[in-house]
Formats: C-alpha cells, sequence, structure tokens
C-alpha cells in the first residue's frame, strides 16, 4: 500500500484504525450514496494509515461523499471545523456516516479539524462571529481578510496541533502549488508530532507525501495504488510532456 520508505517513524496505530460499512443496516444498497462503488467497496474494511491516507478520483468517484462521511462519524460538523463547530447554513449531508463503523485506539486525539473547502466560507464565518478566543486560535487576522490560500495556511498554522485527527477535503482548491509544498512541510511536522490526516485530493503533489497510502476510487470500488500509477498523477504528467497535443486533440474539430 506504501509507495516509498518513510522517512519518519510511522505513528503506531493512529486516531483512525480503519472504516467499514455497515451493510446490514442500510435499506436500499441501490439509492445514493451507497450505490457509489467506493463506497459499496467499505462493506469490506478499510485500513487508514496511520500518518497519511490519500482518496483519489475523477469527479463523482466519491471520495468528497466518503470524506465527508468521515469526518462526520469521527465527531465533526459536516460543513467543516472542529468538533466544537455545530451550525447548518444548508443541510446536505447524506446519511453515511450513520452506517460507518470507526475502529479507533484507545483514547483521544489532542485535537482535530474537518477542512471541507467548498464550505469554508461559512466556517470563516462562524469564526467571526464567535470572536474572542475562539478567533484568537486562528491568527491576528480574520480569515476572511486574507486571500483563499493565505486563509487555509493560516488555519493549519494556527488551529492545527501535535496529536490531531485532521480531515481534509481538497485543500489544493486554494493552493497554488507552491502553497501545496508548504502543506506538505506543515503535514510532515505534524505527523511526526502524532498527528493523521486522510484527505480526498486531486493534487498529485500533495501525494507525493512519503510513505502515504493512496486510494484511487473509480467504477470498480477503492484499491490502493502507488502515487504515480493514479489516474491524475499519469494525466498530470502526460499533459505537462506534451501539452500541444493535447490540446490538438481537444480543439480539432473547431474551426
Amino acid at each position: 500500500m506504501c509507495h516509498a520508505v518513510p522517512a519518519y517513524d510511522p505513528v503506531v496505530g493512529g486516531w483512525l484504525r480503519s472504516v467499514t460499512l455497515d451493510v446490514d443496516g442500510v435499506e436500499d444498497m441501490a439509492a445514493y450514496p451507497f450505490a457509489i462503488p467506493a463506497v459499496a467497496a467499505l462493506a469490506a474494511e478499510l485500513a487508514l494509515d496511520p500518518a497519511v491516507t490519500f482518496l483519489v478520483g475523477d469527479n463523482g468517484s466519491g471520495k468528497s461523499t466518503l470524506v465527508e462521511g468521515l469526518a462526520v462519524a469521527a465527531g465533526f460538523n459536516a460543513e467543516g471545523g472542529s468538533r466544537n463547530f455545530a451550525f447548518t447554513t444548508r443541510a446536505s449531508t447524506s446519511d453515511l456516516h450513520r452506517h460507518l463503523r470507526l475502529t479507533r485506539p484507545p483514547g483521544r486525539p489532542r485535537t482535530g479539524y474537518f477542512l471541507r473547502s467548498e464550505s469554508f466560507f461559512n466556517v470563516a464565518t462562524q469564526i467571526d462571529e464567535l470572536g474572542g478566543e475562539v478567533a484568537g486560535a486562528y491568527g491576528s487576522r480574520s480569515l476572511h481578510e486574507q486571500s483563499h490560500g493565505e486563509s487555509f495556511q493560516a488555519l493549519v498554522q494556527n488551529r492545527f496541533g501535535p496529536d490531531g485527527l485532521y480531515i481534509m477535503d481538497e485543500p489544493e482548491a486554494a493552493l497554488s502549488p507552491q502553497g501545496c509544498l508548504v502543506l506538505l512541510r506543515q503535514m510532515h511536522e505534524l505527523v511526526t508530532a502524532g498527528g493523521q490526516f486522510v484527505i480526498a485530493t486531486h493534487s498529485p503533489l500533495l501525494i507525493a507525501y512519503p510513505g502515504a497510502t493512496v486510494y484511487e476510487l473509480d467504477g470498480d470500488g477503492i484499491e490502493p495504488v502507488p502515487f504515480d500509477q493514479t489516474g491524475g498523477y499519469q494525466m498530470h504528467r502526460l499533459f505537462l510532456d506534451a501539452p500541444q497535443r493535447f490540446l490538438r486533440h481537444l480543439f480539432d474539430d473547431l474551426p
């Protein structure tokens, strides 16, 4: 499952060891989200890396649905934030979390966070409304007063800490390539301090994190793959090697 020898000693156990779908409790496996092949595949236990697990796949493969269900089952707010956040802007969460069974070690993480890029604006608004010590924990500036990428980096820099569980949905949405590299460095510092990450992403930069477990979700289910064999990585590499060839193919039917 691991594509490289890690440059650190992995945390033994991690805060989430595995996830399983309780099929017996599902009324209709042909209904959303259970009909998604990657979700249905969770009927067999899916091991989570004690340090970093990536979920990758094309649009509609179920990675965001899965990471949302995992986060809510772990006690986080569906729109993002820490376990202390309980606001709802628009109820759109599936009931997947009600049917997921998490395997955990004894004890609890010291801290944790669910970063969901599509609803991070709502989280930042909630932080401003709470103010005081809550806002102070995110740095000296309101997240709304920073660029999208700066606010993501401020969140990780100021709010994430040792011995934490961090679930992230497409964090690269706000980050430049350089910002992704900064995030890799921040992740490594936290992993070596007892942190665990589960991340849904399209970024070929992020999934290169040394020693991470990468699962690819597709129409056949979910399988571990080396990071450089994922569809997303291969597409980026082929395009960058010969962009004009791809562009000619895309546009050759236009005048």
